[in-house]
């Protein structure tokens, strides 16, 4: 069972890598942050798709959200930035497209 009553960060074990432990841990945010905005943008791309009849254009939509991903996974300083962009396109396309 993990101890709850150290502080995290504060007293790591010798058997844990404190430093890979949490490279770890930030890719994983990282990961699920990028993969929400990546997935409201398909919503949306859908949403436009059907509401709009507009296929190529979501189709489109959802190909830019997949390079943006990529896009913010290779470079940590963007992660989710670059579909946010994205995702604010589409809603823009959504309301008055």
């Amino acid at each position: 069972m993990a101890d709850t009553k150290t502080l995290t960060g504060l007293n790591y074990s010798p058997a844990m890598d404190e430093k890979t432990h949490e490279q770890t841990y930030r890719g994983f945010v990282r990961f699920v942050e990028i993969g929400t905005v990546t997935v409201l943008c398909w919503v949306v791309a859908l949403a436009i798709g059907g509401l709009r009849e507009a296929w190529i254009t979501a189709i489109v939509g959802v190909l830019v959200s997949w390079a943006a991903a990529a896009v913010g996974a290779f470079v940590p300083a963007i992660g989710w930035k670059a579909q946010a962009f994205v995702f604010a396109a589409l809603l823009l396309i959504l309301a008055f497209g």
